[in-house]
């Protein structure tokens, strides 16, 4: 008679199963959490990028307070908007930016590093740089595709959703990545280009669909269209912008679904606007001070990259 030996094959898949499970763990973990340094990005020391940022300032004469700021170059005025009460309330900030020439509109990643999964708060990035006004990008480091240009230098081209691009002539516009090359941009004259959306208005006319949609297939991601933290920008004429932040997740703020985002860059007079990252990336900096509730509860969350205003 044949003995049986049931717990035999258990004990041989075991460790297989663990070697898979912890290839699975390794996988996601090297996807998702581990940096991975591509490019690194010269950068003066924060000290310096203070000093260079007082002495541009003043070379600019430049006045502000902490809602304002005016200078040869360019004029910022910030908006605290509240709406609503009770469980319906947002609280929303509308910087409103002209700019003498389009190439002080630029961008800066975390840790002057590019690449995936490396991040730094909003406003570090912000004081290294010597920034007057920055809000959060794309958050381009959580993927390894999309079309980023920043500053006039290509850095990734891999084509796959709609993006939108900044020009050296003062003009921003939504377009679609895989049908317009990255060469392209460039000839045209693009300094930035975002990778997240989706577009809120494009040649003045607000984007259809906005109630169902998903900005990638990335582990973990869901719909974006219900009400959520928000950071958008949006173009009413060359070199005329406003950004935009919507606090949410907490209880005097319940954020704005997309197409309460895209109706309020509608009633501000943006002609292109582009919803960026937002949720607990959400943040909004001008001179030395987070001005928004990030999270609901003050406290930033670090992300690949800013856009960001200076004079330098």
């Amino acid at each position: 008679m044949k003995i049986k030996r049931p717990f035999r094959r258990r004990w041989i898949l075991i460790p297989a199963v663990l070697l898979t499970l912890g290839g699975t763990a390794y996988g996601l973990a090297d996807r998702y959490l581990i940096d991975h340094v591509e490019a690194v990005v010269a950068q003066p020391a924060p000290e310096d990028a203070r000093a260079a940022e007082t002495a541009a300032e003043q070379a600019a004469n430049a006045v502000s307070d902490d809602w304002n700021y005016r200078s040869d170059n360019m004029s910022i005025s910030i908006t605290k908007k509240t709406e609503g009460s009770g469980s319906s309330a947002v609280i929303y900030y509308v910087a409103d930016v002209q700019v003498s020439d389009a190439s002080m509109l630029q961008s800066a990643f975390a840790q002057n590093s590019f690449g995936t999964n490396i991040t730094e708060n909003t406003s570090e990035i912000a004081s290294d740089h010597g920034a007057v006004l920055a809000i959060n990008g794309d958050y381009y480091g959580f993927r390894d595709d999309g079309v980023v240009i920043r500053n006039g230098v290509l850095y990734r081209n891999k084509p796959a959703r709609e993006g939108v691009a900044l020009y050296k002539d003062g003009t921003m516009a939504s377009y679609e990545e895989p049908e317009v090359s990255a060469e392209k941009l460039l000839e045209d004259g693009a300094l930035q280009t975002f990778s997240f959306g989706p577009a809120l208005i494009r040649g003045g006319k607000i984007a259809e669909n906005l109630d169902s949609v998903k900005i990638d297939t990335n582990f973990g991601n869901r719909g974006i269209s219900n009400a959520n933290p928000r950071t958008g920008i949006g173009m009413i004429a060359p070199n005329h912008y406003v950004f935009v932040v919507v606090d949410g997740r907490s209880s005097e703020s319940r954020g704005m679904t997309l197409n309460e985002f895209a109706d309020l860059m509608a009633d501000l007079g943006a002609t292109e606007a582009y919803n960026l990252d937002g949720g607990g990336s959400s943040t909004l900096y001008f001179k030395g001070r987070v001005v928004n509730n990030p999270q609901g509860k003050g406290q930033e969350r670090g992300v690949s990259d800013i856009l960001y205003l200076g004079e330098g």
